[in-house]
């Protein structure tokens, strides 16, 4: 059976092949590991270590290469960052200043950073889901630690003022963490420039392997040290124990560098298609509502609401056509309303009539991915 088109990118990524191609000799050939350093084969694995944190760094515009800590994703970075943070700096204060919209990585870590101390403000957003600047500073105390504030939202695709947040942060000499796991790979990142103390970000979500991710620690005005929440043989700088995975390692900085190197061109190719997907859906069905940042929005990300149409019936109805998610597919297990498209406004049915496209690297044929779309609407009302 031929497989149905695949449209939940912002859930994951295949792997490309070209990076798989860099990873496999990490498996059987260079096996060591990097912290053996006392013999070839662990030297070996380190110098693909060294390349791969140095390429990394380079693209997020980083200072130092050692400005990047492996994990195993974006949910342990923004754990490390999070706890790390406010255990490291608890004496200062312990106010966390964040948004309704964080991915549950973040808004549960908040929740169990309460049982430790920590008093959380969580901002709302407008309608496209951006925060308010003015909200912002208002919210900041003396007690203020830090603040977290993602760079795009999984579901809805809206960016936030990234570097505006940063300047707000910096002017009051309190630490700036955005959760970057949609972002990292599908738009130009500076964290110097962008004032960003603390970065997540994903390899899944940008065509390299699942299992490794990492977080930019700021090194300079301020150096940052985080307080471990990991212990075991002090990897990492003493900030993430564990044995590195080399292969991923390797992986996530060969797809980094092939998705900045084909950023510019990508995003217009997905811009101009999920525009035509949502155009021919709203000729069809006017009441048809795209959610989010109407421009200031990721170039593959559509979030769409349905009226009369439950987006779990349209998903089953289209499984051997589209795949593609109700919302966020973090949160797919829950039977409940999505948190962030009742904090845009949308009503709890709204909320359950909403679906998200994730367009990428192999989508092709945006017109036939809608007409298949405005069938499965037809059939399912007209039953």
């Amino acid at each position: 059976m031929e497989m149905p088109i695949y449209l939940d990118h912002n859930a994951t990524t295949p792997v490309d092949g070209r990076v798989l191609e860099k990873m496999l000799p990490y498996f059987c050939e260079v096996y060591g590991n990097a912290s053996s350093i006392d013999h070839l084969h662990g030297n070996k694995a380190k110098q693909a270590v060294d390349a791969a944190r140095q390429t990394i760094a380079k693209a997020l515009g980083c200072r130092k290469e050692s400005e990047i800590v492996f994990t195993s994703g974006a949910t342990e970075a923004n754990n490390l960052a999070l706890i790390g943070a406010f255990r490291k700096f608890r004496d200062k204060g312990n106010h966390i200043i964040s948004t309704a919209i964080e991915h549950p990585a973040v808004l549960d870590t908040l929740a169990y950073l309460r049982g430790e101390g920590a008093e959380i403000t969580l901002l709302p957003v407008d309608s496209f889901g951006v925060v308010d600047l003015e909200e912002l500073e208002k919210a900041i105390k003396k007690e203020t630690i830090l603040i977290s504030v993602m760079f795009a939202n999984n579901e809805i695709g809206t960016i936030q003022p990234i570097k505006e947040i940063g300047r707000i942060a910096k002017a009051k000499g309190i630490l700036f963490h955005t959760d970057a796991a949609q972002a990292v790979g599908h738009e130009k990142i500076n964290v110097y420039e962008m004032n960003i103390d603390l970065l997540s970000f994903s390899a899944h979500k940008f065509y390299g392997p699942k299992g490794i991710g990492g977080l930019f620690v700021r090194s300079y005005a301020p150096l940052i040290k985080l307080a471990p929440i990991s212990f075991g043989g002090g990897h990492e700088k003493g900030m993430r124990s564990g044995t590195l995975n080399v292969p991923g390692i390797v992986g996530m900085a060969e797809a980094l560098s092939l998705a900045n190197k084909e950023m510019t061109t990508e995003n217009k190719r997905l811009k101009e298609a999920a525009e035509l997907i949502c155009k021919r859906l709203q000729q069809a069905f006017p009441e048809i509502k795209l959610n989010g940042h109407p421009q200031l929005r990721l170039a593959h990300n559509l979030s769409l609401t349905i009226p009369g149409v439950e987006a779990k019936a349209l998903i089953h109805k289209l499984k051997n056509k589209l795949s593609f998610s109700a919302g966020s597919a973090c949160s797919t297990v829950k039977v409940e309303p999505s948190h962030v498209l009742k904090a845009i406004g949308l009503s709890d049915d709204e909320t359950f009539q909403t679906i998200r496209l994730g367009l990428g690297r192999a989508t092709q044929h945006p017109e036939r991915i809608a007409d298949v779309l405005i069938e499965g609407i037809k059939q399912l009302r007209s039953n």
